[in-house]
């Protein structure tokens, strides 16, 4: 899958400020086999963000409506817009798709599905549309961006909603329910995309993943599923495909204990090469899958949030108001939970808790991980600032550490089945864009007169380009040191005192600005010679 454009037209969410705009992704010929990540960047307040929110936004609407058995979330309505892209297909075809829904005389027209057939455009039948539509539609944000989590929440409490229904109503409990082709990876989500891919994903995959905190395999974790919650001591309902995960743990845990007094199981596993077959007897679908089990295990733990807050996020969500998330319960009341994972260290084969690596370790496995995970065509990626965390050798590395990814083909870039999946990044660094070719690179800038927002490819060839000359090229401002002593040298420029300059320059370390101060004590000192 790879974007070509977006126009919006109308979008209530974001208050206005992306009406009219319109966004070449890609321009001339696409190779839809390459995988060729697009780069949004620029100053805050830009849309950025909003842009990752709106795309997703759409493809949301359109699975509501031609897939409502999928996607049970309350679509936007409101938004009004027209996107275009390219499917990579079997044997090197490819498929045109545009998609609008625009209002006509006041009247707002359902969405409509294009695809490019004989140099025309022609609108599809609702069932030929499904081959059309991106497989996966996956965001991700490793802070607490609610502009792009909206409409994966909202995607979520229908899910949930679904759930609780079946759960309860004793003719739908063993009714299966599809997973949404939305899907959101943020912190919270951790260790159920590490602990997947580490137990369903290919040995290289697994290494390559824990490589950077120098560890080299997962040694053993515990799940508690803890059934009894509140000071009431509810019982969780499952459906018959949630109880089927509990008797999948059971048959693949090393032991485990079920306590009848809190209907609390506790699963243990020792890894080892029956654990990994084990799980790829009941998860046949890969890490995927096992990701998906975790995360419907995960979404239990709302129910030990208060009623009233819960009912009031729900709220929020369904509105798309710019809602907080639910408070995180303590571990301790958490219906499903992690604990005690271990790897093995690749120093001296002992054991490395999960909790003694950083935040930053976190997020890159996670992030990788996700990627490795969703190995397969037609998937689009939405990632919003997705290195703000990392160190800045992590962050000078970013793009090299996507593309190496054995998923990617690795370091030899060969073509593999995820070239054909498309990835927009949003940044405040320059980092970023000197890992791509200017064609793959989209400037946002915001005017302060007017407020209109403007996207552009940037002046400059950004590859390779010094991290200087793409600040000064997309954020106007050309910093080789920070604020604080640029204004001093600039104060001691003025000075024409020797003494003051030279006690200065002690405490400064070196620039191109400390040799201006030098030059001008060897002008006050000429000065002062031609003087006498």
């Amino acid at each position: 899958m790879k974007l070509v454009s977006l126009k919006i037209i109308d979008a209530d969410t974001c208050g206005g400020l992306l009406n009219g705009l319109s966004i070449p992704f890609r321009e001339g010929q696409t190779d839809v086999n390459n995988f060729s990540p697009l780069c949004l960047i620029g100053p805050n307040g830009t849309g950025k963000s909003q842009v990752l929110q709106i795309i997703a936004e759409i493809f949301q609407a359109v699975f509501a409506k031609y897939l409502s058995e999928e996607e049970k979330g309350k679509p936007n309505d409101n938004i009004q817009f027209e996107i275009e892209y390219i499917l990579g297909a079997e044997a090197g075809s490819e498929k045109r798709v545009r998609i609008y829904r625009r209002a006509v005389a006041k009247k707002k027209l359902e969405i409509v599905v294009e695809n490019f057939v004989n140099e025309n455009w022609s609108v599809v039948t609702k069932d030929q549309v499904e081959p059309l539509l991106p497989k996966k539609v996956i965001g991700y944000t490793s802070g607490d961006n609610e502009t792009l989590s909206i409409p994966f929440f909202v995607s979520r409490a229908g899910y949930a909603s679904q759930v609780r229904d079946n759960a309860t109503k004793e003719e739908l409990k063993s009714k299966p329910i599809p997973d949404s082709r939305m899907l959101l990876i943020d912190y919270a989500t951790n260790l159920e995309v590490l602990v997947a891919n580490l137990l369903l994903n290919d040995k290289t995959i697994r290494e390559h993943l824990i490589k950077e905190p120098n560890l080299k395999a997962l040694r053993s974790f515990r799940c508690v599923i803890q059934l009894k919650y509140g000071t009431g001591k509810k019982v969780v309902q499952l459906t018959d495909e949630l109880q089927g995960y509990v008797g999948y743990l059971e048959r693949c845990a090393t032991c485990y204990h079920y306590d009848s007094k809190t209907s609390t199981y506790t699963f243990d596993f020792y890894i080892q090469g029956a654990t990994h077959a084990a799980f790829g007897n009941f998860w046949e679908g890969g890490a995927l899958e096992l990701y998906s089990c975790f995360h419907k295990l995960a979404m239990l733990n709302d129910l030990v949030i208060p009623k009233q807050d819960r009912e009031e996020y729900e709220k929020g969500v369904t509105e798309r108001r710019f809602a907080s998330r639910l408070p995180e319960p303590m571990e301790r009341q958490k219906v499903f939970r992690f604990e005690r994972v271990e790897f093995i260290s690749n120093k001296s084969d002992k054991p490395v808790d999960y909790v003694s690596l950083s935040d930053g370790e976190h997020q890159l496995a996670q992030l990788l991980g996700t990627l490795c995970m969703v190995n397969y065509p037609n998937v689009l990626f939405l990632l919003d600032e997705p290195e703000s965390h990392f160190n800045p050798r992590w962050r000078v590395e970013f793009i090299s550490k996507i593309l190496n990814l054995p998923t990617c083909g690795g370091v030899r870039n060969e073509v593999s089945e995820v070239a054909r999946q498309d990835c927009l990044i949003t940044t405040h660094s320059p980092f970023v864009p000197s890992d791509m070719k200017s064609d793959n690179v989209l400037v946002f800038k915001k005017d302060d007169d007017t407020q209109v927002i403007d996207v552009r490819r940037p002046k400059i060839e950004t590859f390779g380009s010094t991290f200087d000359t793409i600040l000064e090229e997309c954020f106007s401002i050309s910093p080789p040191i920070s604020d604080i002593p640029r204004l001093k040298i600039e104060e001691l420029l003025k000075s024409d005192s020797t003494e003051e300059i030279q006690e200065a320059m002690r405490g400064l370390g070196d620039s191109v600005e400390r040799m201006y101060l030098a030059d001008r004590v060897r002008q006050l000192k000429a000065k002062g010679s031609a003087g006498a």
